[in-house]
């Protein structure tokens, strides 16, 4: 089982910036990060949750459109810890932002594991 736990939220100004991250744990002492394909996803008020990016565990990385030039993905397997750098935020990009895990491989649906999230909200 693997704990994912998201911090870095808040709330900012639009064309403003703020960095995501996430912590890794799981209970096993073999647990090894770099063996986890990870994502972030968010889901605003009313809609569904949405892919924002994912890193694979080639370090190959995809992003949203929504996002793409704006948002940096990025992992330090040593610290087992996921990062997301967000900039020039706009109010489109509020929402609730959640850490996800999977084994091996980035799957295009439902990943293993995912977090309790950590909110962003963007004003005007």
């Amino acid at each position: 089982q693997v704990a994912l736990v998201e911090s870095g939220g808040g709330s900012v100004q639009a064309g403003g910036s703020l960095r995501l991250s996430c912590a890794a744990s799981a209970s096993t002492i073999t647990f090894t990060l770099s063996n986890y394909c990870m994502g972030w996803f968010r889901q605003a008020p009313g809609r569904e949750r949405e892919f924002v990016s994912s890193i694979g565990t080639n370090q190959i990385t995809k992003y949203a459109d929504s996002v793409k030039g704006r948002f940096t993905i990025s992992r330090d397997n040593a610290k087992r810890t996921l990062y997301l750098q967000m900039n020039s935020l706009t109010p489109e990009d509020t929402a609730m932002y959640y850490c996800a895990a999977h084994a091996v491989y980035c799957p295009l649906g439902t990943y293993n594991y995912l977090g309790q999230g950590t909110q962003v909200t963007v004003s005007s």
